[in-house]
């Protein structure tokens, strides 16, 4: 399977650390600050357990995320990746991973917000490409257990596939220790 439309989320620490509405202020502050890379911002904060916080962008939205209950920064990239699976996969797991990592260091959140790097979830958002079903788990469970040797670099880690039909394919992934956001990225650049 071509892997495209990857989604990458990692989820937040204490989550309850950070008003959500404190992320709107922070994605202006990255629109303004590029030359048109990211152009909108859209407020879902009223939905309970829903998309939270969106900055737009053409290739992906980025968000503070709060399906299921559960706080973390989606990465949703939209536009075809060029290269194999693992090229997909790295270029899209850094691109979340930084994204955390520039939110952990965000001057206005004074160190209030971590993300996890032992816990994240894989999706692809194409229900036609990948229906959530076991085939699609044995078609990417290759590239994906390849892909995240190099991430976790020798720690121990276990997949889960989201069982419910009704819902996009994706995958649990965690470790049995922490792993910190900075400490991944510098395993996907070695």
């Amino acid at each position: 399977m071509e892997l495209q439309k990857i989604n990458v989320k990692f989820f937040v620490a204490e989550p309850d650390q950070v008003p959500l509405t404190a992320f709107i202020d922070i994605f202006h502050s990255w629109i303004q600050a590029t030359d048109g890379i990211y152009y909108d911002v859209a407020d879902y904060s009223h939905m309970h357990n829903g998309p939270g916080i969106l900055m737009i962008a053409h290739e992906a939205n980025i968000s503070i995320d709060e399906t299921g209950g559960q706080r973390g920064l989606l990465y949703n990239r939209k536009q075809p990746l060029d290269g194999s699976n693992q090229e997909k996969l790295r270029c899209t797991f850094r691109a979340a991973l930084e994204n955390c990592l520039r939110l952990e260091q965000e001057p206005s959140l004074q160190g209030k917000l971590k993300f996890r790097g032992d816990k994240g979830l894989f999706l692809i958002n194409d229900r036609l490409l990948a229906p959530n079903t076991e085939e699609t788990f044995l078609l990417v469970r290759d590239d994906l257990e390849g892909f995240l040797g190099q991430l976790y670099r020798g720690v121990d880690y276990s997949l889960a596939r989201n069982l419910e039909p009704t819902e996009r394919f994706s995958v649990w992934m965690n470790t049995a220790v922490p792993c910190e956001v900075a400490e991944l990225l510098k395993n996907l650049e070695a």
